[in-house]
């Protein structure tokens, strides 16, 4: 679950929570031993006060992810995954949809659905004749090299999407709060002169009182 490590910044870090914590449910009742691991100290507040055991936490992760930081991660996984100790991996993010649009998704990275798919391919190839085509090396031995590579490159879009998100999230979040600021100068502003101009007439006609008592 990929959240922030500031606040101020609307409901970025909850939806992101609400969404993980629907689909932690869902797996823990087909997976026994499943894991949470959460980057960002917002989600990881969250997760420790609903007592939810973390694997892993990051906190390094700053406005501008680097892929070194996240492909040590990447290469945890597909070890993992390569040994059987991991048998899916589902991220939880924001997604970046455009500058107006940002979406609180969860994808599934693993398993790598290329290399089954390669797997079924060269068996109905086998089963239906010569392909047309020759591959130095095999394809299969291609796609061993590009998958993990795509799969690095998808989990670091993931980051990147979400620290995108969170930077527009945070500017909102500061439009919205700069502009119900300027309104409630304004409003404050005209119950003090409201008050203020009471305050003189009130005064003034006690003077006016006061010289017509004279006078009497």
């Amino acid at each position: 679950m990929l959240t922030a490590n500031r606040g101020l910044c609307g409901g970025y870090n909850g939806s992101v929570f609400r969404a993980a914590h629907v689909r932690y449910d869902e797996l823990k009742q087909a997976y026994p031993h499943l894991e949470l691991e959460v980057a960002g100290k917002r989600g990881i507040a969250a997760a420790k006060f609903r007592k939810i055991h973390l694997a892993q936490a990051y906190t390094q992760f700053n406005d501008q992810p680097q892929f070194d930081e996240v492909n040590a991660i990447a290469t945890r996984y597909l070890e993992a995954y390569a040994t059987r100790k991991l048998d899916r991996l589902d991220v939880a993010y924001t997604k970046f949809l455009s500058s107006s649009k940002q979406m609180a998704v969860i994808e599934t990275l693993l398993p790598l659905g290329s290399l089954e798919g390669a797997e079924a391919a060269e068996k109905k190839t086998e089963k239906g004749g010569e392909s047309m085509y020759e591959f130095l090396p095999s394809a299969e031995s291609i796609l061993q090299e590009v998958v993990p590579a795509s799969f690095r490159a998808k989990l670091f879009k993931c980051f990147l999407d979400a620290a995108v998100s969170e930077q527009i999230a945070r500017m909102v979040a500061m439009k919205s709060a700069t502009e119900n600021a300027t309104e409630m100068i304004k409003q404050l502003s005209s119950d003090y002169n409201r008050a203020r101009q009471g305050q003189i007439t009130g005064e003034i006609m006690e003077i006016i009182g006061g010289v017509e008592a004279l006078k009497g």
